[in-house]
């Protein structure tokens, strides 16, 4: 088939020219006109729903940066043809000159740059509202703000214009207002409550994860003002910091721009001044690896044996010409003898022993050694460390023959393949391995014996490889990594001058080495002050506020890292009491403390929640995978300075390991609670189901036994308490002294707290706190009763007088008192 740009040049003149002249930028404002379902106004029903997050998150940010404590105002109301939305908040209010940026421009907003935990950061929520609202209503959005301290509100009328992402201001005038400093955004749409469950699922679920926020929501469908308020004792979220980016987290191009954009002159005053959690022992480290990198290490080999000292003087003797025969053999004793002291020997080591040799000879002896000298002493020492003057010629021959002067370094390598394999390897095998990889740093590495890691691999690869060529003999890929690991070990990093940054930001190669460092250089995690997360302390007063439950926990992890972008992940789950025993666990997702409402198939923490094996922790879960069933609400929060969406329109969080795993570790932290919690449960169901076949048998076995006896009817109750293991409290009254008796039977100490609430004042108490209120008298004692042991407790009153007996401290099931 013709491709359209083929014809191009065929035909008219000038086509090309034609399509020129209609090829123009596309504005923002327009793109999201004509693609709105990015942004989540892809229907009526879910425009309504996406309209109230973005107002409502841009309130509470507002609010929580100025330190208020959150009043927002819902308002929808059906006009006919359209619904009117009305969002109003106590917030520090939004300057005069600001006001028509704000609403009326896509991509304007003060967060996209910060490093810090907010609702929104993108800058274009609100305003693709106000967008969408103009686009199927036709009308301006209305917008009142007052700041704090002003005299007056400004009230705005606007749209925005499409093409050039500018606002279009019909009306702006002051006003007076109520609020003394707040915002308040009016617009009309096309919408419907097709989606009032999920309106309403969004507003309760901001009012768990914003404890400290009031929301009131009035909508058509209710009778009323529902209002959704503060927990009790409420914490507003802690104050963020913005913080610089983190090593870990910075793509290449990225690095590139910084680079270019730096005032700093060297890579470790870049990499201090950019980066957090960067001081100067990690700029080093990062500089280290990016020297490794970049020029490679040199390999570092056994010093000269004792003997080869000789050796050694002489070549280095018959480097020096044309100086005196004393500082000739001064300088080549000295470099013999300090290069035979060292443990092991790179080019580099041999380099800075012949320079602080030859200063202290030219010292000591008025003599000079010069470049040339030193070069030429420099060369015939490394020789002599390697072996290469001796005339060996020790090779890696092979079937197709190869050649190079591997010296003495293949003595090194056998010892480094030696202790690396598994000790079932042959000697000639090892000793196949230490001679082709000696020679190929004798040929492939230069003068100075320099390889980057890489290159190290390649030698390994390509010795094993002939191995099996040659001889037949195996090497694991084990095996190859534990010897590439271990001749890295034996190199050193070089010291060459690490490039400026001029240079370094021009060479996309030496860029992406230094990238390649401060991504595996180990660097402290970036710090957690920018976040805001919401604490398991708060989240479960959250649940405990929306949802009437008998199970409430709640976990928060410690800070974890995704790209260089600090993130902390919450979890709670409330179970039980009131929630809907029919289908599904609710599972509650949030980020930064926004619920999301839609795409909940595409979401990290719906399919973590399916992934989980339920029914280890006691619900059911058919077929072992998917979200369980049962009476219970499952709520994740993700808080990040940067959370990865699936989209523009923050419905799902991505798939990203670091948080996914972080998603399961709260969640499980949570569920372990909940396990211990139905345990116990089924446990005290059990006791009492015992109990009640006890209490239907007993009695009929005492009247029994009672006609055959003749003592009467029996008392049954202590009988059941220590056939059931229970703790037993019976009271006794008898001439003014009140005794309780407190039996333990089972095999643990048992933490009660007694409390008898008596109508006459008590007196000759011992050991108890007594509160007079209205009339009545609380006595209370707290005491430690031992396993299989009794306790009493007494006090006297005068006169007639009432009781009344509270036990806590033991569950019902395992309690068992009995009062005349």
């Amino acid at each position: 088939m013709t491709s359209f740009q083929s014809t191009l040049g065929e035909g008219e003149e000038g086509i090309a020219e034609e399509l020129a002249e209609s090829q123009r930028e596309i504005s923002i404002a327009e793109f999201f006109e004509k693609n709105k379902q990015m942004l989540g106004f892809d229907s009526g029903a879910r425009a309504l729903v996406t309209a109230v997050k973005e107002a409502v998150d841009n309130a509470l940010d507002a609010t929580e940066e100025a330190g208020f404590e959150p009043n927002v105002l819902v308002k929808i109301e059906d006009r006919g043809d359209y619904y009117r939305l009305v969002v109003e908040d106590n917030g520090p209010g939004i300057t005069k000159e600001q006001i028509p940026n704000v609403f009326g421009r896509l991509l304007y907003g003060s967060r996209f740059h910060k490093r810090e935990q907010n609702r929104g950061q993108q800058g274009i929520g609100i305003s693709a509202a106000v967008l969408y609202a103009q686009k199927t209503s036709g009308k301006p959005a209305k917008i009142t703000s007052r700041p704090r301290g002003a005299q007056e509100a400004s009230y705005f009328e606007l749209i925005i214009d499409t093409e050039t992402n500018e606002p279009e201001i019909a009306v702006e005038e002051s006003t007076s207002w109520e609020r003394p400093h707040g915002t308040r955004i009016e617009l009309e749409m096309e919408a419907n409550l097709r989606a009032r469950k999920q309106l309403l699922r969004y507003v309760q679920h901001t009012a768990v994860v914003n404890p400290h926020a009031r929301i009131t929501l009035e909508e058509p469908k209710s009778d009323g003002p529902t209002v959704f308020d503060r927990a009790d004792d409420y914490e507003m979220p802690e104050e963020t910091e913005e913080i610089r980016p983190h090593p870990h987290g910075v793509e290449l191009g990225t690095l590139r721009t910084m680079l270019e954009d730096t005032s700093s002159r060297t890579v470790s005053g870049f990499l201090q001044e950019e980066f957090t959690r960067v001081g100067k022992k990690t700029a080093d480290d990062v500089v280290e690896g990016f020297r490794d990198r970049h020029f490679g290490r040199e390999l570092a080999w056994s010093p000269p044996e004792a003997h080869e000292g000789v050796a050694l003087r002489r070549v280095v003797q018959g480097a020096v010409a044309n100086k005196p025969a004393d500082a000739t053999n001064a300088f080549a004793d000295r470099v013999a003898d300090r290069l035979g002291g060292m443990d092991a020997i790179a080019h580099q080591h041999v380099e800075r022993v012949v320079e602080e040799t030859a200063d202290e000879i030219e010292s000591e002896f008025g003599d000079t050694f010069g470049r040339t000298v030193r070069d030429n002493a420099v060369e015939a020492a490394w020789k002599a460390v390697t072996g290469d003057d001796d005339g060996e010629g020790a090779v890696a021959g092979d079937a197709a023959g190869e050649d190079g002067d591997v010296g003495r370094r293949t003595a090194d390598c056998y010892r480094v393949v030696d202790e690396t394999t598994s000790k079932q390897k042959d000697d000639a095998t090892v000793q196949g391995l230490a001679e082709r990889i000696a020679a190929k740093f004798a040929d492939a590495t230069g003068p100075r014996d320099r390889a980057t890691r890489d290159d190290v691999a390649a030698f390994v690869d390509s010795a094993a490889d002939r191995m099996v060529e040659y001889q037949d003999a195996t090497v694991g890929e084990t095996a190859r990594e534990n010897i590439v690991e271990a001749f890295w070990a034996r190199m050193r990093t070089v010291p060459d001058e690490v490039p400026g940054i001029g240079t370094l930001a021009d060479d996309r190669d030496a860029t992406e080495d230094l990238h390649e460092a401060m991504r595996t250089t180990d660097i402290m995690a970036p710090p957690t002050d920018c976040l805001s997360p919401i604490s398991a302390e708060l989240v479960e007063a959250g649940l405990r506020k929306e949802f009437d439950a008998d199970f409430y926990a709640a976990a928060t992890r410690d800070a974890g890292v995704h790209k260089g972008d600090p993130f902390i992940v919450e979890a709670g789950i409330a179970y039980g009491g009131e929630l809907d025993e029919e289908g599904k666990v609710d599972v509650m997702r949030f980020a930064n403390r926004v619920p999301l409402v839609y795409k909940r198939g595409a979401c990290a923490t719906t399919n973590v929640v399916k992934d989980i094996g339920w029914r280890n922790y006691g619900l059911d879960q058919p077929g072992g995978s998917g979200v369980p069933n049962g009476a219970g609400v499952i709520m994740v929060h993700v808080a990040s300075t940067n959370v990865p969406f699936t989209s523009q329109s923050k419905d799902a969080v991505a798939s990203v390991p670091e948080i996914e795993d972080e998603i399961e570790l709260a969640i499980r932290e949570a569920a372990r609670e909940l396990k211990s919690y139905l345990n116990k449960r089924r446990s005290m169901e059990k006791r009492r189901r015992k109990r009640d076949q006890l209490a239907t048998i007993l009695p009929e076995m005492a009247e029994k036994l009672g006609e055959v006896t003749g003592n009467g009817e029996l008392d049954i109750d202590d009988s059941l308490a220590r056939i059931m293991g229970n703790v037993l409290v019976e009271r006794e009254v008898e001439d003014g002294t009140v005794r309780l008796t407190l039996e333990n039977n089972t095999d643990r100490n048992a933490d009660v707290e007694v409390t008898d609430i008596v109508t006459a004042e008590p007196a000759d108490v011992d050991g108890a706190t007594v509160v007079e209120m209205d009339g009545e008298w609380f006595v209370k004692w707290s005491p430690t009763v031992g396993a299989e042991s009794t306790t009493t407790l007494e006090y006297s009153v005068d006169g007639d007088a009432t009781f009344d007996l509270a036990v806590e401290g033991i569950e019902d099931a395992k309690l068992t008192i009995t009062e005349p």
